[in-house]
């Protein structure tokens, strides 16, 4: 059975908006997964860091693999990007998050489900939003109701060029 999954992709070293759309073709190559839809491109600020704006965007994926293969292949393909992690919330080539894996809640020591912070970044809820007006985030309830939270951000959609 297929399983919807949505991604929050970012980046903010290197070619960002050339590595965010690297990284939504590697996403649409994982094994038993087909790529629905992807957001347009937003860029934001840091939050919490310094650092050049980011390039972010949300993709939706049909999978059949499990939450726990999901982030192993999200953190193989962030290490082929050069992805490093000197410190928390330190800038990145690329950054992928599972977003949300169907309505469940996961929370393991490698795995927290819902994003535990995607209710505060609006660079997760509007392309979130872009791609399913009416999605609910299990245990929070309707992304929308979150969105007036995070309304000072700055954040804006991208040109494609």
């Amino acid at each position: 059975m297929s399983i919807r999954i949505f991604i929050g992709i970012g980046a903010n070293l290197g070619d960002a908006k050339v590595t965010v759309g690297k990284a939504i073709d590697a996403l649409a190559q994982l094994p038993d997964t087909t790529l629905v839809a992807q957001s347009a491109l937003f860029g934001s600020a840091p939050i919490d860091s310094t650092g050049d704006d980011y390039v972010n965007a949300v993709a939706e994926l049909s999978s059949r693999l499990s939450a726990t293969d999901v982030l192993q292949h999200l953190q193989a393909i962030e290490l082929a990007h050069g992805r490093e992690r000197p410190y928390r919330n330190a800038p990145r080539t690329l950054d992928l998050d599972l977003l949300l894996y169907g309505d469940e809640e996961i929370n393991t020591a490698d795995l927290q489900v819902p994003h535990p912070r995607m209710t505060e970044r609006a660079f997760v809820l509007l392309p979130l939003l872009q791609l399913s007006a009416d999605v609910t985030i299990p245990g929070k309830g309707r992304a929308q109701s979150y969105v007036a939270a995070v309304a000072e951000q700055r954040i804006r959609e991208l040109s494609i060029t």
